[in-house]
């Protein structure tokens, strides 16, 4: 029987069904350090992962393993030039958590604007005494111009929340979407310079990819309107925290809101001292039903890429799907 590592805790369902196809190393407590990691992926055929570090070292030390899936869109926690060397097949889990990401981005959009992290630090500080004309005055986001860099589902999924709120939509992509989708969306297409210059809310849903390394550092960030908002939904490493954090000190952007950092789950503790920042801890797509939808479908690739159930052979995601030519 074929044996696969689970390096995260997941729904015991999900343990169970993969236990009918193979026998399963089920790690049911804290991350992994890299070598136990390295050290229990080594007689493995396959892994299911959340976001552990997949590298060239760990996978020369498994020469059984065919595939590893992520539960999670995002893949750059992959070695890919290491995966295609060695032929070693990588999948996700992408479409099942754009919505509920996307609702989670406007909240965070929505609460850097308004300053309600802020305000509620106030009142459980017990210093509310009296109402002031001037107390906690944010931005307002219906009619506002929002700005998307990244439009791919989320970014999309983000668009269309923008009409119920009159709106204005510009957005930045590496290409240009198809223009049945911008006149769904009533958006257009703009520089990454113009879009710094105009939105009121900036939304990051970009991959992270080395060329998107710092995409937003202290330049940026200089540009945008000293009334506007940043939100980062997408991955840590696509904005300069240290840069951030000094803009938001300043004042050189009124707000922000951040679900993922450089270093995850380390992170920049100056953050903390910055009262304009709201801070989640990387849930964008915590629901249960979401999270149970990844878990199902990361299963689902890892079955089907070892040669199991229904779609055997054939798994819904691959992300270099030039191994399974070969």
């Amino acid at each position: 029987m074929k044996k696969v590592l689970v390096s995260r805790p997941i729904f015991p369902d999900v343990i169970e069904r993969l236990q009918q196809y193979f026998h399963v190393d089920a790690n049911p407590g804290e991350p992994l350090s890299a070598d136990e990691f390295a050290r229990r992926l080594s007689p493995c055929d396959g892994a299911l992962v959340a976001g552990d570090a997949v590298t060239a070292k760990a996978l020369q030390g498994a020469p059984n393993l065919k595939v590893v899936s992520n539960m999670a869109v995002g893949y750059n926690n992959f070695d890919m030039p290491a995966f295609n060397a060695q032929g070693v097949l990588g999948t996700n889990t992408p479409d099942v958590l754009n919505e509920t990401t996307a609702d989670f981005g406007w909240a965070l959009m929505m609460a850097a604007a308004r300053r309600i992290a802020e305000s509620e630090h106030f009142l459980r500080a017990g210093k509310w005494g009296t109402w002031s004309y001037d107390a906690f005055l944010g931005s307002d986001v219906f009619g506002a111009t929002l700005g998307v860099i990244g439009m791919g589902r989320i970014g999309q999924a983000l668009a269309r929340r923008a009409r119920g709120f009159n709106m204005r939509v510009i957005y930045h992509n590496r290409s240009r979407v198809a223009p049945e989708i911008e006149a769904e969306l009533n958006a257009q297409y703009v520089s990454k310079a113009e879009l710094l210059k105009r939105a009121d809310h900036v939304v990051l849903v970009l991959p992270y990819t080395p060329d998107n390394h710092h995409a937003i550092g202290a330049a940026e960030l200089a540009a945008m309107k000293p009334t506007a908002t940043l939100t980062n939904i997408a991955r840590g490493g696509i904005v300069d925290d240290a840069a951030l954090v000094e803009a938001l000190r300043n004042k050189t952007i009124a707000a922000a809101g951040l679900d993922v950092f450089e270093g995850e789950p380390n992170f920049n503790r100056d953050f903390l001292s910055v009262p304009n920042v709201v801070l989640t801890p990387h849930i964008a797509s915590a629901t249960e039903s979401t999270r149970r939808a990844m878990a199902d479908l990361a299963a689902d690739n890892l079955i089907a890429a070892l040669g199991e159930g229904p779609r055997a052979g054939n798994p819904p995601n691959p992300v270099n799907p030039e191994v399974l030519k070969k």
